[in-house]
C-alpha cells in the first residue's frame, strides 16, 4: 500500500491530481450556495455573473496553494509565477489576443460573411461595459488557464510527459465548453485547438502569463469589441450590432467564429509564428 501511494518524490503524481480534484469539487459547491445567497440578497445580471466568475478563481488556485505545501514546492512551480504577474508577458499575450482575434473577424469581412454594423452603445457606457467585460475575461483567462494548464497540467506532465499531458487536458477542455448554449462540435474542436496553442505558450515562454493575457484579450475582443457569439453565446452590453451571415464553415454557425474554418487557419498560423518568436523550451514540471 505505501508502495501504491508514495513514490521516490512523495505522494505519487495520480493521487495529487485526485485530491486536486476533490478539493476544488468541495470549493465549487461551496460557490454554489455562496451564489444562491447572493442572489437572495439581491445581486442580479451581469453582477452575478462577476461574483460567480471571481468564485471560480480560487476554485482553480486554492488547493493548488495547499499541495504545493504538501509537496515542498513553491506555488510558481504551477505556471502563474509571481513575481511575472501582470509583466511584459501578459501584456504582450494581451497584444496577440487583441491581434488575433481581429486578423480572424477581418478575414471573416473579406469573405462577406461578417458585417460590423452599428455602435450599439453610447457616450459613457462604452467605458463602463468596456471595463467590466475586460476585468471578467481577466477572471475567466486566470479561472480556464490555471484550471487546464496550471496545477494540472504540471502533475500530469510527471505522470505521461508534457505533451500527452497537453493533448489530454487540451481534449478537457474542449469538453468544458460542451454545456454552453449554442455550442456546436466545430466550436468545440475550435475550443480544443486553442487550448492546445496555449500549451504551446506556456511550454516556451515556462508560465501562464502570455496565455492569461491572450486569453482574456481574445474574449473581450469577440465578445465586446466585436459583438459576435463566443463559445455559442452573445454578451449583454457588447459595442456593436454586428452580423455574421452566410455558410457555417465559414462563419462558425451558433458557435460563433471560434467554430469557423478559418480559426483553425489563424491558429496553425499561430503556432509557425510563436514558435519561431519563442524557439526555447522554459517549462519544467520538476
Amino acid at each position: 500500500m505505501h508502495r501504491w501511494l508514495i513514490g521516490p518524490e512523495g505522494l505519487r503524481p495520480g493521487w495529487r491530481l485526485l485530491l486536486y480534484a476533490a478539493m476544488a469539487r468541495s470549493l465549487y459547491l461551496l460557490l454554489g450556495v455562496l451564489t444562491h445567497y447572493a442572489l437572495q440578497f439581491g445581486l442580479h445580471g451581469l453582477w452575478i455573473e462577476l461574483f460567480a466568475q471571481a468564485g471560480l478563481v480560487p476554485v482553480a488556485v486554492a488547493p493548488a496553494f495547499v499541495l504545493a505545501s504538501l509537496e515542498g514546492r513553491s506555488f510558481d512551480s504551477y505556471g502563474l509565477c509571481r513575481r511575472e504577474a501582470f509583466g511584459r508577458r501578459f501584456g504582450i499575450g494581451v497584444l496577440w489576443g487583441l491581434g488575433a482575434n481581429t486578423i480572424l473577424m477581418l478575414a471573416l469581412r473579406g469573405a462577406g460573411v461578417f458585417d460590423f454594423g452599428t455602435f450599439s452603445l453610447h457616450g459613457w457606457r462604452i467605458l463602463k461595459f468596456a471595463a467590466f467585460w475586460a476585468v471578467l475575461f481577466l477572471l475567466v483567462g486566470f479561472y480556464e488557464e490555471f484550471l487546464s494548464r496550471g496545477y494540472t497540467q504540471f502533475t500530469l506532465t510527471q505522470m505521461v510527459g508534457f505533451w500527452p499531458a497537453a493533448l489530454l487536458l487540451s481534449l478537457g477542455f474542449g469538453a468544458f465548453h460542451l454545456g454552453n448554449p449554442g455550442e456546436n462540435w466545430t466550436g468545440i474542436l475550435g475550443a480544443v485547438v486553442i487550448g492546445f496553442f496555449f500549451c504551446l505558450t506556456l511550454r516556451r515562454t515556462g508560465n501562464l502569463w502570455f496565455a492569461v493575457g491572450f486569453h482574456a484579450a481574445w474574449d473581450w475582443a469577440e465578445s465586446y469589441l466585436y459583438s459576435v457569439p463566443d463559445s455559442g453565446g452573445i454578451s449583454p452590453g457588447h459595442l456593436l450590432r454586428s452580423s455574421l451571415h452566410g455558410a457555417r464553415w465559414l462563419t462558425g454557425g451558433s458557435a460563433g467564429p471560434e467554430g469557423s474554418v478559418l480559426l483553425f487557419m489563424l491558429i496553425a498560423l499561430l503556432w509557425v509564428v510563436f514558435d519561431r518568436a519563442y524557439p526555447e523550451v522554459r517549462y519544467s514540471a520538476r
